[in-house]
């Protein structure tokens, strides 16, 4: 949530801003300022009634002690209509309060600077690609077809089971699985961060705080009974652990991990882009979070990025690395970097992670701070996909498959305690 200082100090640099993101914004903007000036108004009125109800009670007193208890009683009953009038302003307050924060809410972060202007990902900005793609043969299978021939996924047992997107792991397909998540894992808290093992529901303010909600509310599963919400990411539980902490300055950056199943509706979702692990409703994801100085948030930005392409390099698979088009940006972030792995069986790119620095804007919904010179200021909060699964089963399968097997990358081995798949 965009803080009501930035509305104030830089209306137009910000109605600008969002042009990148395709977004008129001018009558949310100066809806919220017109909402803020009533507020201020109001707030200013009942504090001056409250100061002259102040004034009125000292005066009855003094009356009260020098004996004039008829002239008390006179000025105690033309206090109740300053009492009626806070308490109308009170109500009014409230109402005005309200109605500002939801407007705030429904508004997506502004864009960094460097965000380039665009609709959809065909506008997202190659920045560079590295590896080389495999030359397969004209036998060479998508995953899919690969997992039913060496028994790793059921896709039709996880169908019936739960519905289509559910799929079921088995043998080396399960045991793959949880090596992946134990490498990256492990590489994680090599690289500082800690670990954390999260709730995998969240009550509303957690969702809140992170900007799923209101933004993603249809794409979430929601316990209706309890009112809580499976997450769609690690990024929701992790970050929310710094809800309405202060922080001391010199104990940024915070860095944390975890493994988490994720679950999203992903509605809309139909073809060829969804079939096999392409696109799921329940996946496996390691997340990698941190809480810093704004100040070196950009500074930490690149280093969470390197950080996964450090993971794709010891994995062995081809990746470009893409700065997202305004158009694609999501709701909270302010800059996106995704990192994409070529899939040999389906000659495609497939988004494995993405990386983003929100800058304060979780940080308001969260309340989350540090103290530096006397004051207390929003932190900056990033997150990153180090790495989600699910495609980067379908990558090395694809990548790695041969006439009699598929092999697995030498950094995996210890992990898996196999070479091949056969």
């Amino acid at each position: 949530m965009l803080t009501l200082q930035t509305l104030r100090n830089d209306r137009e640099g910000l109605i600008s801003a969002y042009k990148a993101r395709n977004l008129d914004v001018t009558e949310v903007v100066d809806r919220i300022l017109e909402l803020d000036s009533e507020r201020r108004q109001t707030q200013k009125q009942l504090d001056d009634l409250k100061h002259e109800q102040n004034q009125a009670s000292r005066e009855i007193g003094e009356l009260f002690k020098s004996g004039e208890r008829e002239a008390a009683e006179q000025k105690k009953t033309a206090m109740g209509d300053i009492k009626e009038r806070i308490q109308g302003l009170d109500a009014v307050l409230r109402t005005l309060e309200g109605q500002q924060v939801d407007r705030l809410l429904e508004l997506p972060n502004r864009p960094h600077a460097s965000v380039p202007v665009g609709v959809c990902d065909e506008d997202n900005v190659v920045l560079s690609e590295e590896g080389s793609r495999p030359e397969l043969g004209e036998d060479a299978l998508p995953h899919w077809e690969l997992c039913e021939k060496y028994g790793l996924v059921d896709f039709e047992l996880g169908t019936k089971i739960t519905g289509a997107g559910f799929p079921v792991y088995r043998g080396k397909g399960a045991r793959l699985q949880r090596a992946l998540i134990a490498f990256f894992l492990d590489r994680a808290t090599d690289a500082g961060y800690e670990e954390f093992i999260p709730p995998l529901l969240v009550n509303a303010d957690s969702a809140r705080g992170t900007g799923q909600l209101p933004d993603k509310e249809g794409q979430m599963y929601h316990c209706a009974e309890d009112d809580l919400y499976l997450i769609p990411t690690a990024e929701v539980p992790l970050t929310n652990i710094h809800r309405d902490v202060v922080h001391k300055a010199e104990d940024l950056p915070i860095k944390l991990c975890g493994y988490t199943p994720c679950f999203r509706r992903e509605a809309g979702s139909y073809g060829k882009e969804v079939r096999g692990l392409n696109r799921l409703h329940q996946f496996d994801k390691v997340e990698i979070v941190q809480i810093q100085h704004p100040d070196k948030s950009y500074e930490t930005l690149d280093v969470m990025v390197e950080h996964v392409r450090d993971l794709l390099r010891a994995l062995e698979l081809p990746f470009r690395t893409l700065r997202l088009c305004g158009g694609d940006l999501s709701f909270a972030s302010c800059l996106t970097f995704d990192l994409e792995v070529w899939s040999a069986g389906q000659e495609r790119w497939l988004e494995v992670s993405s990386i983003s620095n929100f800058e304060s804007f979780q940080a308001n919904r969260l309340s989350c701070r540090y103290r530096e010179g006397g004051k207390n200021q929003l932190v900056h909060t990033l997150n990153g996909s180090a790495l989600a699964l699910p495609r980067i089963v379908a990558a090395l399968l694809e990548n790695n498959q041969g006439p009699d097997g598929i092999n697995i990358p030498e950094a995996l081995r210890p992990y898996t305690g196999f070479d091949r798949i056969t």
